[in-house]
């Protein structure tokens, strides 16, 4: 009697998620383009993305939005790539601490950590306080509504998603490969570029991307770090729908945001093909 194959599975097992996928995303997906197609007169057309695609402010805050994400990105990578090295490589309890210190800030709310950040950065906030206090400063920075404390609170708010797959992919290198690297004469700088920074840029393109996908979609720390004075694509999608009431423009311009965001992720999946083939090598 021949035993049953337990390492395949029949395909209809994964039908409650396949019902799942096409209720909640894909239906709503095609209703959201169904609803961008629909022109000022009623009928169906382009003319909502030829209106978006013509009009040089709403290209500005796409693009703006983009540039954002990629800053917040290089910032959180500048700042958890070292984080990630010495929490990867310490023992005991500063690994524990370190790791800690990552996931702690998952566990609040981003509303409370975005207010946390204004009473930082505020006129009369902890940061300037401590600046005029050690008589750096003789009038209040700006840092506010301004883009580089935008940048800096959505870096905090995001860090932990660049942080955890750079110590994952980390933790995967044999140590031997940094020893063996020294023992050759190979200096610590050395050692990190071509052995450690190949090896790890799996992790660090799938850090990079999902640090970019919630920074340029964090709508709450957006409106309230940036305020009135920034608009990001968020905050013009929430306007046009809800304040204009213009759901078919709102509706095109998700879909042109949500192209967009694909095809900066698809360009960081390019990075990362080439990537592993250059780590294999």
């Amino acid at each position: 009697m021949a035993l049953p194959d337990v390492t395949t599975y029949p395909l209809r097992l994964a039908s409650p998620l396949a019902v799942f996928f096409a209720a909640f995303f894909a239906a709503p997906l095609v209703a959201l383009l169904a609803l961008s197609l629909r022109g000022a007169d009623g009928g169906y057309g382009l003319s909502q993305y030829a209106a978006f695609l013509g009009d040089g402010f709403s290209l500005g805050v796409l693009l703006g939005t983009l540039w954002l994400g990629l800053k917040v990105t290089a910032a959180c990578l500048v700042l958890g790539l070292p984080l990630a090295l010495v929490a990867t490589r310490a023992g005991g309890w500063v690994r524990g601490v370190i790791i800690l210190a990552v996931l702690t800030p998952l566990l609040t709310s981003v509303v409370i950590r975005t207010f946390a950040w204004i009473v930082i950065l505020g006129r009369q906030g902890v940061l300037n306080s401590l600046l005029s206090s050690l008589g750096l400063i003789e009038t209040p920075l700006r840092l506010l509504y301004a883009e580089g404390g935008l940048v800096a609170a959505l870096a905090q708010v995001q860090m932990p998603l660049m942080v955890l797959p750079l110590m994952t992919a980390l933790a995967r290198i044999d140590p031997s490969l940094w020893d063996a690297s020294e023992a050759l004469g190979a200096g610590r700088w050395r050692t990190f570029l071509r052995v450690t920074l190949p090896l790890c840029l799996p992790g660090l393109i799938a850090g990079s991307v999902l640090t970019f996908a919630a920074a340029i979609s964090g709508f709450i720390t957006q409106s309230l770090i940036g305020g009135g004075q920034m608009l990001f694509m968020p905050g013009y999608i929430y306007q046009q729908a809800i304040a204009l009431q213009n759901w078919p423009f709102a509706a095109a311009m998700s879909v042109i945001f949500l192209i967009a965001v694909l095809a900066v992720v698809l360009a960081f999946n390019a990075l990362g093909r080439l990537a592993r083939g250059y780590a294999q090598t």
